[in-house]
């Protein structure tokens, strides 16, 4: 029994808790942080004011992730962000296809609570902190944790801001913006006027379901009385549930930090009004057996402080592919502002305008200018309003704290500030990224450390690719359809099989892309026209085209419903077919055409299709491509770009052996290697339901053996792009032969790249 009396105020429960990383917010840019820094060696405090991690794309929130895929919507192709945030989404699709939000939620929690580097708070809010005389630098910060009733004080050399709203950015004195920059300040010809508002509101969404019997619905008092002051109440149907209903947006004039609470009883009485309306209008029978099944209880944020780093990310910069020296991460998602007044506004929800090409975020926007050792990451990075509105996306924030993490790992080793990591150990910073699976647009890194750099490769088989046998697939060109094919000198003929349902004529086109790293089909090489009578036929397209260095070429076939075009079942890594058809999802209508000089580019978009849909075109070629040897294994890309960046196996070739040669014993104690996850495929956590639950590509067993013919490691099951086997003790030895399996018997073995140290 305890029994308490006293007439003096009482403290809580004071812990003191010292890391060499405390990182403030456990979103997923957070999370993703956390685990990187923790495999990296650091001692990380996470600290998280929810119950579960994730933020916006938690259980909570329940908003899919996303990044430079774009729903698969825009032309940025195998632009899935990769390291650990790859890693979650390629364990959530293995485990969570249906996209369940509670299991996801356990995915998130297992990746940190398995590395015994991070401690993790939960329920726990900063709301203090203290700094040092000089005024620039942080040395702890204040929580309290209602749960438990304990307050923490927190201290380390470097903190992390990946809170959303940036308190401790704040909290510390770290310059930082709020709202819209004019047209002039930086030249951004998209920068929003007052009237369309300076500020993305927030979001909630609801979630229903058929019980299979008749369900009533009294609505609360606050709820919304009357739908139709909403302009867009007619968009209302029963069939849109979760962040499908991402327009569901309110708060953009008021202030998106301290109004919250404000904001969330609005979207509240938006929600049930909404539900009333469809339940008791009468306008949808089809609602009778529906029941609310659940309501968001927080309201997932976009917008509310932009922090100031060594330079602010702006429009131009992601229109035109800006090539940084410290480039860290990458985004893609398009340019995508919302109208201030939300679902109250009577404009369209979003106004989105793409790139043709992803684009680099340089380490400098990740650092505070004037609080020395503050690193910031998530929607708060050092971006202009602009140039947020595609780098707040929750995929491209990931990146972003892998980024973070990685750079406080290099400071910890040597001392120094956010600052100096940037200055003086730029190389290092992004050789560890690279090695963590980041995509570093336009980058080159080698890795001196690598023992397959001086090897000798040899293959068992290599895929030339001469033909992709036909199937008993036909389709109509209902959109025009172009095979993306990677080539580097002359190109060859394709011979492709049609059949017409009527004389008619078909036109095919030979493109490429202005630049070798994008797959914008900007560029029309060739055109050739064939007049068809009814029935089947060989065509043979011959070219003229010469390609002085890799790129892909797009043969592609204009629409024309007449004609249907013979698919193949086998898929190859690095081939894929691209449709100009449409996603309204992500303003996709086939073509992007600014109405007015907006400071970005008129193009088309030729995009991929979901599986099991997307097949390749069946074709014969007159020269076999060669570029799938295995000097890919060695060339340092993770994925393809402008070639396929990998060796595959000829496809007869079931169990492929990789034989790594060096002219003297070398002593190997850890093999990495990386896998084709199909960085096509968006992978969204809620929502979708995805075909597979292990990416087709990719090499499932493993086995490596050492020149004595023994087994030193193995993968058995294998469904994720990056698997490291640490040898219990160093071997030594003069070769390795690597034996790949994949159960896909439509597509040949394949590996990106092997690494041994």
């Amino acid at each position: 029994m305890i029994i308490g009396e006293s007439t003096h105020k009482r403290e809580p429960k004071t812990i003191a808790l010292a890391a060499d990383l405390v990182i403030v917010g456990g979103g997923l840019t957070g999370t993703c942080a956390a685990v990187t820094a923790a495999r990296a060696g650091l001692k990380v405090l996470l600290v998280q004011d929810r119950p579960v991690l994730g933020g916006n794309c938690s259980s909570e929130v329940r908003l899919w992730i996303l990044g430079a895929t774009s729903h698969m919507g825009n032309n940025n192709r195998w632009a899935r962000e990769g390291g650990v945030i790859d890693e979650i989404m390629l364990e959530n699709a293995y485990r969570n296809p249906d996209g369940n939000p509670l299991i996801f939620d356990t995915v998130l929690l297992e990746k940190v609570t398995q590395e015994a580097n991070i401690t993790l708070l939960l329920n726990t809010a900063v709301y203090d902190l203290d700094k040092a005389q000089n005024g620039d630098k942080i040395e702890a910060v204040h929580a309290f944790c209602s749960q438990n009733s304990t307050k923490y004080t927190l201290t380390a050399p470097l903190f992390c801001d990946a809170s959303g709203d940036g308190i401790v950015g704040f909290l510390a004195g770290a310059a930082f913006r709020m709202g819209a920059e004019s047209a002039e300040e930086f030249g951004e010809k998209f920068a929003p006027d007052k009237a369309y508002g300076e500020l993305l509101g927030h979001s909630m969404y609801f979630y229903s379901k058929d019980i299979g019997r008749p369900v009533k619905f009294v609505p609360p008092a606050f709820a919304l009385k009357d739908i139709t002051h909403i302009p867009r109440y007619k968009t209302f149907n029963p069939k849109d549930f979760g962040c499908r209903l991402w327009w569901l947006e309110y708060g953009g004039r008021l202030d998106t930090v301290h109004d919250t609470e404000k904001i969330k009883w609005e979207l509240w009485k938006v929600v049930y009004g909404a539900w009333n309306y469809i339940k008791n209008s009468g306008e949808f029978p089809e609602a009778e057996n529906m029941t609310l099944e659940w309501v968001g209880t927080i309201p997932g944020k976009r917008e509310s402080r932009r922090f100031e780093g060594d330079y602010l990310l702006r429009q131009q910069d992601v229109v035109e592919q800006t090539v940084f020296p410290d480039t860290v991460a990458f985004g893609g998602w398009s340019l995508d502002l919302h109208p201030a007044d939300g679902v109250y506004s009577d404009q369209a929800g979003c106004n989105q305008w793409h790139s043709k090409g992803v684009y680099s975020i340089p380490y400098r926007c990740f650092y505070s200018k004037n609080i020395e050792n503050l690193f910031i990451a998530g929607r708060i990075i050092s971006a202009t309003h602009v140039a947020f509105a595609s780098t707040r996306v929750m995929a491209t924030s990931a990146t972003g704290g892998q980024a973070v993490a990685m750079a406080a790992a290099v400071a910890h080793k040597h001392g120094c500030t956010p600052r100096e990591v940037g200055e003086k150990h730029l190389e290092e910073l992004q050789l560890e990224l690279w090695r963590s699976g980041q995509y570093l647009p336009q980058t080159a890194v080698s890795d001196p450390d690598n023992l397959v750099n001086n090897a000798q490769i040899q293959a068992s088989s290599t895929l030339e690719l001469k033909e992709l046998t036909g199937s008993d697939q036909w389709k109509p060109i209902q959109h025009s359809v172009a095979q993306m094919l990677p080539v580097r000198g002359n190109m060859p003929s394709v011979t492709v099989w049609v059949e017409a349902a009527q004389d008619t004529e078909l036109v095919v086109e030979l493109r490429k892309s202005s630049k070798p790293f994008n797959h914008t089909p900007d560029v029309i090489l060739e055109t050739k026209s064939y007049r068809l009578i009814t029935g089947k036929h060989e065509l043979v397209l011959d070219w003229d085209s010469h390609f002085a260095e890799e790129c892909y070429t797009f043969v592609s076939f204009l629409k024309n419903a007449d004609v249907k075009i013979q698919y193949s079942e086998q898929r190859v890594t690095g081939l894929v077919t691209v449709f100009n058809a449409t996603n309204p999802a992500v303003s996709n209508y086939g073509k992007q055409e600014p109405t007015e000089d907006l400071g970005v580019d008129t193009f088309e978009f030729w995009c991929p299709q979901r599986r099991p849909a997307g097949l390749n075109l069946a074709f014969t070629l007159s020269e076999p491509i060669r570029l799938f040897g295995t000097e890919n294994l060695q060339n340092g890309w993770h994925r393809p770009i402008a070639s396929p960046n990998a060796w595959v196996a000829a496809p007869d070739d079931r169990h492929p052996e990789i034989d790594i040669q060096w002219n003297e014993n070398q002593l190997v104690s850890k093999i990495e290697l990386v896998f084709d996850t199909d960085f096509d495929h968006p992978m969204e956590n809620v929502i979708y339901v995805h075909p597979e639950t292990v990416m087709p590509f990719c090499a499932q067993n493993v086995e490596v053996i050492d020149d004595a013919g023994k087994v030193i490691g193995t993968i058995a099951d294998n469904h994720l792009t990056k698997r490291t086997i640490t040898l219990a003790a160093p071997v030594s030895t003069r070769s390795l032969k690597i034996r790949l399996q994949n159960s896909h018997a439509h597509v040949p073995v394949s590996l990106m790249e092997v690494r041994a140290y």
